[in-house]
């Protein structure tokens, strides 16, 4: 069990469908004096998305540091690494990992306790029960399918491999959440409380 005496910034990632709105709402209601922020990122698949999204990942970045030392928790569902799932899985007509791995590197060095959570599904086939949703905004660029979650959960696990590896002072956590979900928020506990 991790126990530093910082705030921590959470990063809640993962595939649609894979359940990050019910652990982002738990974690929020569970962690003491945390904000919970929801980001749907860009829109924009085209060539001018890439500059949208430089703007509201560095401004992101910014706030973030700004929030240095508040004694206040952030907690984010979904941020940059979303964008960069999307990319990589060429759902948009850019690249974004030069942006990525400079996003990446300051927000490594913010003074948190930062903790990476990657949201699964051990049995990919949950997904296409997981996806009948409505009510729901779809972004254009990535149709709910249960394909499309297979493919970004990968990614996801692939990215959350790679932080691991590169940022030792990142937390990086892959929450299995096919389970019932008292057992995941016992194991969230456990890695948060």
């Amino acid at each position: 069990m991790i126990k530093l005496a910082k705030s921590k910034i959470i990063i809640v990632e993962g595939a649609q469908g894979a359940g990050k709105t019910t652990i982002t709402d738990f974690l929020r209601n569970t962690v003491k004096h945390t904000n919970l922020y929801r980001l749907s990122g860009v829109s924009d698949s085209t060539i001018t998305g890439l500059e949208k999204s430089k703007k509201m990942y560095y401004n992101l970045l910014d706030y973030m540091k700004n929030m240095e030392n508040l004694d206040i928790n952030l907690l984010f569902d979904r941020t940059f690494f979303s964008e960069e799932n999307y990319c990589r899985l060429g759902k948009k007509e850019y690249s974004f990992t030069e942006v990525y791995n400079d996003l990446l590197e300051k927000f490594s060095k913010l003074d948190f306790d930062i903790f990476y959570l990657t949201v699964y599904l051990e049995d990919e086939s949950l997904y296409e029960e997981r996806l009948k949703r409505e009510g729901k905004v779809e972004p254009s660029y990535a149709r709910f399918s249960s394909e499309n979650s297979i493919n970004q959960q990968r990614e996801y696990l692939k990215m959350a491999d790679e932080i691991k590896k590169e940022y030792s002072n990142i937390h990086v956590f892959n929450i299995e959440n096919s389970k019932d979900i008292s057992e995941t928020e016992a194991c969230l506990r456990k890695i948060l409380l």
